[in-house]
């Protein structure tokens, strides 16, 4: 079950659109679906009321977002035709989602493969702040749980147990307990069949950046989920946009 904050937020969008089919493309702008666990598009709150609160100001990463085009929140990758509800180019924000169902795995592979492109952050232990007790459904996402659709792209995510916690930084991204990617080989591992793999990666940063070509579309993975955390300072929070915005230039078309 997906965690109820994002299934209100869409239900009004569903309702506006009439349920009819992929979110239109602005003229001169991007469609960026966001899906995620993470408090970006609404407020981390206990009951409806301060959920659907605005009178503070948005995360500013729904911000930078919002700078690039039109921002359409998701609650699932696989609408009633078992589709992606996105343009065939649009751009999707993957930021430590819940584990993807089969029919999710699918439909986000053939959207990619299709000239889809995504920007994924994928936590192997999130470390921001939240309200919510671990097991609260309600919480965002601690441990990324996405080995099919990685291992699609012939990706695995490791994780270095004894690494010391805390922020620092890699080159300039801030990162918290990251996570690295490892290519994996053509038949996704040992227990993968031949073909299994229908993207060609090339791991940057030390393992934390995957960059995926895969059909006609790209992802751009990163094995850490701290960037989009809420900077204490105003020096955090220009290293954290400045980081976002480079992400998003190169995923522009």
């Amino acid at each position: 079950m997906k965690g109820w904050p994002a299934a209100f937020l869409v239900a009004g969008l569903l309702l506006a659109a009439c349920g009819q089919g992929a979110a239109p493309r602005p003229p001169g702008g991007e469609v960026i679906g966001l899906y995620s666990s993470l408090p970006i598009a609404w407020n981390e709150s206990a009951d409806i009321k301060g959920l659907l609160a605005d009178d503070g100001a948005p995360h500013w990463a729904l911000e930078a977002l919002r700078a690039q085009g039109r921002v359409v929140p998701l609650d699932t990758l696989a609408d009633a035709r078992g589709a992606l509800p996105l343009p065939e180019d649009g751009l999707l924000v993957l930021a430590q989602p819940r584990p993807l169902t089969a029919q999710e795995n699918v439909a986000l592979d053939a959207w990619v493969r299709g000239g889809g492109r995504v920007l994924l952050f994928v936590d192997p232990m999130l470390t921001g702040h939240s309200l919510f007790a671990p097991g609260d459904p309600r919480r965002p996402q601690d441990i990324a749980m996405l080995s099919p659709i990685l291992a699609r792209w012939g990706l695995e995510l490791e994780f270095d147990e004894g690494q010391p916690a805390g922020k620092r930084l890699e080159g300039s991204i801030p990162v918290n307990l990251p996570g690295r990617f490892r290519v994996l080989g053509k038949s996704g591992g040992a227990s993968g069949k031949a073909g299994d793999v229908v993207a060609r990666c090339r791991i940057e940063a030390r393992g934390l950046l995957a960059d995926c070509a895969s059909g006609k579309g790209r992802v751009l993975a990163m094995a850490d989920a701290a960037v989009l955390e809420n900077p204490d300072d105003s020096e955090d929070l220009r290293r954290s946009q400045a980081v976002l915005a480079d992400f998003l230039r190169r995923l522009a078309r």
